[in-house]
């Protein structure tokens, strides 16, 4: 009986080690899925000018969450670049607790693919919509609802198999 329970518990928790092995952890099921973008009065990186949630574009868009110190940001950089070539989808930048000139400099050289960054000094914006760490993109439609969130890196096979079907997806709907 002594050896019994021990080997149950062990048993379960090798259960849940193994169907973690399953589990997708990129795509998180964040609950501002389906809400709206948080309100924010911050400042585009660039210009330094008033940016609010009224200047985000009026059709389906990445948000996409970077920052200079951030090593897995460059690795998808390239792929961002690519989707705005693409012109199928623009990407609004939040750059995330970051030093302004570092971010500049970082854009100066790998390019930039924004339309324009939102400079979130504070990470506030980031907390308001529950930022685990960069990179972070948000898919938001035109009435500025957030409908989904990958956490990591966007590769092409993500951008191709995942996010162009559900903003084509978005965009029937409308």
């Amino acid at each position: 009986m002594k050896i019994k329970i021990p080997l149950i518990i062990f048993i379960f928790f090798i259960a849940v080690l193994f169907f973690g092995l399953f589990i997708e952890t990129r795509t998180i099921q964040s609950p501002l899925i389906g809400k709206k973008l948080p309100n924010y009065e911050l400042v585009e990186l660039n210009t330094g000018y008033k940016s609010d949630i009224y200047m985000l574009p009026n059709e389906p868009f990445l948000l996409n969450v970077w920052a200079s110190w951030c090593l897995e940001c460059i690795r998808e950089h390239s792929v961002l670049t690519n989707i705005a070539k693409d012109k199928k989808l623009k990407i609004v930048g939040i750059n995330y607790k970051d030093e302004r000139d570092d971010a500049l400099g970082w854009l100066s050289i790998y390019g930039n693919p924004y339309l324009y960054n939102i400079y979130d000094y504070t990470g506030q914006l980031g907390l308001d919509l529950g930022v685990y760490g960069v990179p972070e993109t948000f898919l938001v439609d035109k009435n500025k609802i957030i409908r989904a969130k990958h956490i990591g890196a966007i590769t092409n096979d993500i951008y191709q198999q995942q996010i162009i079907p559900m903003v084509e997806k978005i965009n029937e709907g409308n």
